[in-house]
């Protein structure tokens, strides 16, 4: 057995630099959770006619609405079975800003066919999102974002490219200084750029049979649906 994005990569997943096969090794199989701390140099989103998207996404831990300059950041990826017997690996942004830390929640579970990650956005993961993983020249990762669903109950439906949005992450890392660097960029297909954020980070790995998963780090609810 490997990670779930290592299954979802295959072949691709070896020409990642080796520091980001370990990172995204992390899972059940084994037995790591990876932390990783470090400062985004620039929080941003786009003008004011953005505001409504992130104030309603900041309700569920879902984007930023703050902006900011050299804001200390950390990363939580840690690897649990959750209430559907799925593994779960946790991507929980904390964005440590003036006032009140923010946080941006995400869960990845492996899809069906072994295809594709999804991303369950939030606290209560309402939002699905389709991530699709693929390795670059120089052995940095790219994942953009796919379709996105609402489900709530028996709703499941497509989200609207007026109110959606497609995000796409590149992560890399740096021999010369040992650190990982991160770019994030959300966009929304008729209103333009809505957020991102772009810094450095370096990790720890932790034994998960030691740690756990400590409270707060779970989805309030969980969505059956993959």
């Amino acid at each position: 057995m490997t990670s779930i994005f290592a299954t979802v990569m295959g072949a691709d997943f070896e020409r990642l630099h080796p520091q980001l096969r370990r990172r995204f090794s992390v899972g059940l199989t084994t037995g790591e959770a990876c932390t990783g701390r470090g400062v985004m140099h620039r929080i941003w989103h786009g003008g004011p006619h953005v505001k409504p998207f992130l104030a309603l996404g900041t309700t569920r831990n879902v984007l930023v609405p703050r902006t900011g300059r050299n804001v200390p950041f950390t990363v939580e990826n840690v690897p649990y079975v959750d209430s559907f017997g799925r593994e779960t690996v946790t991507f929980v942004r904390t964005f440590d800003l003036p006032g009140r830390p923010r946080r941006f929640d995400a869960q990845m579970v492996l899809s069906p066919k072994a295809d594709r990650i999804l991303d369950y956005l939030g606290t209560h993961q309402h939002l699905a999102t389709d991530l699709h993983l693929s390795a670059e020249p120089d052995g940095s990762l790219l994942i953009r974002s796919g379709e996105h669903r609402f489900r709530e109950g028996p709703v499941d439906v497509r989200v609207s490219d007026l109110i959606g949005a497609t995000a796409e992450v590149r992560e890399s890392y740096d021999d010369a200084t040992a650190r990982f660097h991160i770019q994030v960029r959300v966009v929304n297909k008729h209103f333009g750029p809505l957020f991102g954020y772009e810094g450095w980070f370096t990790t720890t790995y932790t034994d998960i049979r030691t740690c756990g998963i400590r409270p707060g780090l779970r989805p309030v609810r969980e969505e059956p649906r993959a």
